[in-house]
């Protein structure tokens, strides 16, 4: 059983939680539910969204910006950075809205950046054995770390999990241009560009039976690939 996300302190008020948002009415509750127990701080950046994503966050206590039309999830992110900075974030948590990742390892990679005095820690899947992917998700999420650390000059595990810490000097210098899956590779050759200290935490990525009906297993996998190939 999951350990439960312990209270919010005080100092959690210096995070602004990122949540590129897109067609999840069924989940998103849930998601801010637990989130907001933590971090009292949460943007969802409704990327155009036509189920009532984005009513549904707000209701559940989140503040919601809006885009009129779907951008990707790369201006998702890049529209909640600048949220959160504006709003005088010592650190930036990105989380994604299908209900993946848990609030406990967002903890304890913020923990770690505050105690190591780090300014990008990225989760990874690959540090450890709880996370079940399938074979092929393995395979083409393994490739393309292999691509993108050959591309960027990093040592990663795992080059396009969506969460992350990122602290607020970090964050300035992530201007993002590619807006569909490519962006994860974009956001580690902008953060290397920074010599900023970064390190890998192990998370468990969950694969939920949402998840896979939403295709979002291996389909995500390959566009990654294919994003990486012609970018």
């Amino acid at each position: 059983m999951d350990s439960a996300p312990v209270a919010s302190k005080r100092h959690d008020l210096d995070v602004w939680v990122v949540i590129p948002l897109y067609n999840e009415a069924s989940v998103i509750g849930g998601v801010l539910a637990d989130l907001l127990r933590v971090f009292p701080q949460v943007v969802c950046i409704d990327d155009g969204s036509r189920d009532g994503s984005g009513a549904i966050a707000r209701a559940a206590g989140a503040r919601v910006v809006s885009h009129p039309i779907n951008l990707g999830q790369g201006a998702a992110l890049q529209t909640g950075f600048a949220y959160a900075l504006e709003r005088g974030a010592k650190y930036v948590v990105t989380f994604d809205a299908d209900g993946q990742h848990r609030v406990v390892d967002a903890q304890a990679m913020l923990q770690r950046a505050r105690d190591e005095n780090l300014a990008i820690v990225f989760g990874s899947r690959f540090l450890d054995d709880r996370t079940q992917a399938g074979f092929m998700k393995k395979v083409v999420l393994k490739t393309a770390v292999l691509v993108t650390n050959w591309t960027t000059r990093t040592r990663l595990t795992d080059a396009h999990n969506g969460l992350r810490v990122i602290r607020a000097d970090a964050v300035r210098g992530i201007h993002l241009r590619q807006d569909r899956m490519a962006h994860g590779t974009e956001i580690v050759v902008q953060l290397g560009r920074t010599g900023l200290p970064y390190a890998e935490e192990p998370v468990e990525v969950i694969y939920s039976e949402y998840s896979k009906a939403k295709g979002q297993s291996l389909l995500n996998s390959v566009n990654i690939l294919i994003d990486l190939i012609i970018r």
